[in-house]
């Protein structure tokens, strides 16, 4: 049988304290190859995500991925975390929360998010091709 982390149960339990405090809940997230957060703001392989729901749409916060829209300087993302990838949760206003050891993650790079329900299947590459029908 394969063992269950505790990691995603304790990220849930932390975000539900801060905000039932009333606490802004932030996710200090390591980014890899698999974590989809927008490049500009990723500041030394890492990134503060403000998780709080005023901040955020359509959060999840699943056993493997934790997703959800962001605005960053005014522009709408897609984001998508692995939660092996998250360094911390805590609270904005005092720093309390809890820190996990990083994980080596040796997962394929194909391994992608799940997708969302509203999102888009991705138009393939290439230059677009025309038929006369007649």
């Amino acid at each position: 049988m394969a063992e269950i982390s505790t990691k995603p149960y304790l990220i849930r339990a932390l975000y539900e304290w801060c905000t039932d405090s009333g606490f802004t809940p932030q996710l200090l997230v390591a980014v890899d190859g698999r974590t989809r957060v927008p490049p500009g703001f990723v500041k030394d392989g890492q990134i503060v995500l403000n998780i709080s729901a005023g901040a955020t749409r359509n959060l999840t916060l699943e056993n493997d991925w934790i997703q959800f829209s962001a605005r960053f300087g005014g522009v709408s993302h897609e984001i998508s975390v692995p939660v092996d990838r998250v360094a911390a949760i805590f609270a904005r206003e005092n720093g309390q929360g809890l820190h996990f050891e990083p994980v080596d993650t040796s997962a394929p790079p194909d391994q992608t998010p799940p997708a969302a329900a509203g999102d888009a299947p991705t138009p393939p590459k290439g230059r677009p091709s025309l038929k006369v029908v007649k």
